[in-house]
């Protein structure tokens, strides 16, 4: 991978440069790290990533959207720098989301924002704990299916049967990363700095950050009767992984109130090739949310 940082706008570089907080929180054995902009107490909304991905993905994002609102973004067990489990489960994920929101200061219920396997553990969060939540926005996730992220994971451990890839150089392990599924309209100083942030030195050279393992560890759980028991925004990305009839099939459950679109030219991650089109997205169902 080939990826030249030199046109990044101004946009991207001050939202980098933005100040941010970074702490941890325990949960059910487990440390949580998270991330957060903003002014604490404020009310707020959390950035969940997608599976194999971290809270990096989103520090491009989270800045803008953090004026009057605190801001958390963390990394799911298994993820980043949170530590691995014997088990996971989506219904952990969600404790660990609110934990987060709550140990990062934001005031009152949280929105929460999920992409991919993000998304899928938001909508968990919005059934069992939806009283607890202002609102959940979903970002190209297959609520009932496994996203192409965990699809290759499972495929990768059948190939190696081992842990994480170790990797001699910095350099090597970056000329590996790849998007899954692959997109080719990213936006290389976005990819590269997420990129960037995925790997960590271990003995013996570099290896990305989330649990190799992860896939023989899923206690996954059937969401085919589950609800949205707070308001819901869906966004459909334009290329991404989400059809139409999974689409009409999952719109049930998101209630007759949920808000429904499209998002232009978008591939399966958008934070990556329309991130101010996510900016914009959320922005306005926010205004709309709060909207007497």
């Amino acid at each position: 991978m080939s990826i030249d940082n030199d046109s990044a706008p101004k946009w991207f570089v001050e939202a980098l440069s933005a100040p941010v907080e970074t702490g941890s929180v325990e949960v059910d054995g487990a440390s949580i790290a998270y991330r957060a902009w903003g002014e604490e107490g404020r009310p707020g909304l959390v950035l969940v990533h997608g599976g194999m991905a971290h809270s990096r993905w989103w520090d491009h994002i989270a800045p803008q959207l953090a004026g009057d609102r605190r801001v958390v973004a963390l990394d799911m067990s298994g993820h980043g720098d949170s530590d691995h489990r014997e088990h996971y489960s989506l219904e952990s994920w969600a404790r660990e989301v609110l934990a987060a929101a709550q140990a990062g200061g934001i005031a009152g219920p949280p929105v929460l924002v999920g992409h991919s396997m993000g998304g899928i553990v938001s909508f968990v969060a919005s059934h069992v704990y939806g009283d607890r939540l202002a609102g959940v926005m979903i970002l190209d996730s297959p609520i009932r299916d496994l996203t192409p992220e965990e699809i290759e994971l499972r495929a990768q451990v059948a190939r190696e049967r081992s842990g994480t890839k170790v990797y001699p150089t910095a350099e090597e392990a970056m000329a590996r990363f790849r998007l899954v599924p692959p997109q080719d309209t990213a936006e290389p100083y976005v990819l590269e700095h997420i990129a960037r942030q995925s790997m960590r030195q271990v003995p013996g050279g570099w290896s990305w950050k989330f649990d190799a393992l992860r896939m023989t560890k899923d206690q996954r759980t059937s969401l085919e009767s589950f609800e949205a028991k707070c308001r819901v925004a869906y966004f459909r990305s334009e290329n991404g992984i989400v059809g139409l009839d999974l689409l009409d099939r999952m719109r049930p459950q998101f209630g007759p109130g949920a808000l429904v679109a499209e998002l232009p030219a978008a591939g399966h991650h958008p934070m990556i090739d329309q991130p101010l089109a996510v900016v914009t997205a959320v922005r306005t169902v926010l205004a709309g949310w709060s909207a007497p």
